[in-house]
């Protein structure tokens, strides 16, 4: 694959803490450049970013995030108001603590109660699997799968470690083939980003590449 070709796989992302609105323009002008697939960005500057990029780049934001535990009736309200505001995609954090008690059902409707929120957009499902069990990442397969979610993600990126070879192998393996799968933090390379997309990938959550093509001044037309 050339580097055309992988980014438009990536969901170009910025959420630090320390982001500001020139930030925020900064990587939805170089997502509209290169033609990735979405800018993943904070929910505060969704509305603001919609009216910046109009239909020339979807915009996605993240629910729940990083910790996950946001009661569920409040993961629904941040992702209401994300879609009013022009979110065209969800990322949400599951509750990892209710999937360590085994409350399998209650996970389920939750990640089913923010997808009836999304109002039909795209809902991508972070498990942390840095966290988890392989047993663990094989039932939030089993979950993602018989939801109605559309993917099944890695990481957030702000814990322990983000995206594995060997985690979306095993994704490749449990999930239904319906169903995306989102290798997400710490993706630093042009190769590793085309190694995640050939063991099952189909996007990739990353800030680095487009830096990297900047870095190198490359022109990749």
């Amino acid at each position: 694959m050339n580097k055309l070709e992988i980014l438009s796989f990536v969901d170009h992302t910025l959420l630090k803490q320390e982001a500001t609105w020139d930030d925020i323009k900064i990587i939805c002008d170089d997502a509209i450049k290169y033609n990735t697939a979405s800018v993943c960005i904070p929910e505060s500057f969704v509305k603001r970013a919609k009216e910046y990029v109009g239909d020339k780049m979807k915009i996605c934001t993240v629910i729940g995030f990083p910790n996950g535990y946001s009661t569920t009736e409040v993961k629904v309200f941040e992702t209401e108001n994300a879609i009013q505001n022009g979110a065209d995609e969800i990322d949400m954090v599951i509750n990892i603590g209710m999937l360590k008690e085994r409350k399998f059902d209650d996970v389920l409707c939750e990640i089913n109660a923010i997808k009836n929120a999304c109002k039909g957009k795209l809902l991508k499902v972070i498990i942390e699997t840095c966290l988890l069990t392989d047993e663990e990442k094989i039932k939030m397969c089993e979950i993602v799968s018989k939801s109605n979610a559309d993917f099944i993600k890695t990481s957030t990126g702000f814990s322990k470690s983000g995206a594995t070879f060997e985690d979306i192998e095993l994704f490749s393996k449990h999930m239904v083939k319906e169903k995306g799968i989102k290798a997400a933090g710490g993706i630093s390379s042009f190769d590793d980003a085309e190694k995640f997309i050939n063991l099952g990938a189909t996007r990739l959550g990353t800030s680095r590449l487009v830096k990297i093509i900047k870095e190198l001044g490359e022109d990749i037309e």
